[in-house]
């Protein structure tokens, strides 16, 4: 029997309850006239949350893993160099993904909890011809919070792409695609941005976009082709000439259109406070229980919260004394099993009566 949880886990989340009940709107095909128009809207405003004009930002008809695929198998390519930012387990998966495109990988690693010296970036950028530079902004086995502005620096001086992984950072602190220079990122619909899983969110710059049509070979790729991909999504400014390339997840959209519309409701300064202020309230009551978070202050990112399990305590039966009061989190992953709780505090959950609950569920579970 499924049962309804308090989804605090590193993702997904609780979605908005409006975007799941747009899950049962009726049905349209993939190419009605109306459908098309939900589409359109639907980027339209993933334009706005990504702080982007670029015409080529939509939400891959598959998970946020396969919107970071997207990126990596079409920007790269056989005898491609890439360097890759790895502060924890989904900046290893970037690294794979690349090499898997044909590209040679130069990885920049440091330990969990810390973020990426960008003097390091760049003397690996300056080793040899570099086609992208690609990082984690938020890893989300950790809770680190990768800067921006210095590995565009890095990037751009040494004449290098950039793609980032936003995947626990869209919709719940402050991202400016166009402003701080970045050529393409992926996400995913379940996290901040308030959606059910199931699409990743991706925009590509026209310099990336350039890129891509520059290859010596198509991709190794065909669902996740952007050329095919954005002959069915159009792009704005074109006309709208629409091939068939997938059948698209429709109800999806409804429920991804839906929070997007949620999200510019409320304003995206307003939600970045929010989830600053849920965050503090969360650490607050974490200190009141006398337990801390194992990221570094000065890396910390309030989207994900990665708690030190305190010594003596069965991480494991504390996790399953809180899905028997209704509430879930994550053990860590890799060297960090074990050894950490990954609290998501993200989206419709960012909220103080939520968090509340969730802190009432642990101080529960540790007691008993």
């Amino acid at each position: 029997m499924i049962t309804s949880r308090h989804l605090f886990g590193p993702g997904p989340s609780n979605p908005y309850p409006e975007a799941t009940d747009a899950l049962a709107r009726p049905l349209l095909g993939h190419l009605d006239p109306a459908f098309l128009a939900i589409m359109d809207e639907a980027c339209e405003m993933l334009r706005t949350v990504w702080g982007t004009a670029n015409a080529r930002t939509l939400p891959i008809s598959a998970t946020g893993s396969a919107g970071l695929e997207t990126i990596m198998m079409n920007l790269l390519e056989d005898g491609d160099r890439a360097v890759v930012a790895i502060t924890g387990y989904f900046g290893q998966r970037l690294a794979e993904m690349a090499r898997r495109a044909g590209a040679e990988v130069e990885t920049v690693e440091v330990a969990p909890g810390e973020i990426v010296d960008p003097a390091d970036v760049e003397r690996a950028l300056a080793m040899k011809k570099t086609k992208l530079l690609a990082f984690v902004h938020v890893e989300t086995t950790t809770g680190a919070r990768q800067p921006i502005e210095p590995m565009i620096a890095a990037a751009r001086k040494h004449g290098a792409l950039v793609a980032m992984d936003c995947v626990t950072s869209l919709g719940g602190i402050p991202i400016d695609i166009d402003a701080q220079g970045i050529d393409a990122a992926g996400s995913c619909s379940q996290k901040c941005l308030g959606a059910p899983p199931g699409l990743g969110p991706i925009t590509i710059s026209a310099r990336a976009m350039e890129a891509v049509q520059a290859r010596k070979a198509k991709p190794h790729t065909w669902y996740l082709d952007l050329g095919l991909l954005f002959q069915y999504w159009g792009e704005t400014g074109a006309e709208k000439k629409r091939a068939f390339h997938h059948t698209a997840p429709i109800s999806s959209i409804y429920g991804f259109h839906e929070a997007l519309r949620i999200i510019l409701e409320e304003g995206l300064e307003a939600r970045w406070a929010r989830h600053e202020n849920a965050h503090d309230m969360h650490v607050r009551g974490l200190d009141r229980l006398g337990i801390s978070l194992f990221t570094p202050a000065a890396n910390r990112c309030p989207t994900i919260n990665v708690i030190a399990v305190p010594s003596g305590v069965d991480e494991a039966k504390v996790r399953a004394r809180m899905l028997e009061r209704g509430v879930e989190m994550s053990g860590g992953l890799g060297q960090l099993a074990g050894k950490v709780w990954r609290v998501g505090v993200m989206g419709h959950n960012a909220q103080a009566e939520r968090v509340e609950r969730f802190l009432g569920a642990l101080g529960e579970s540790l007691r008993t």
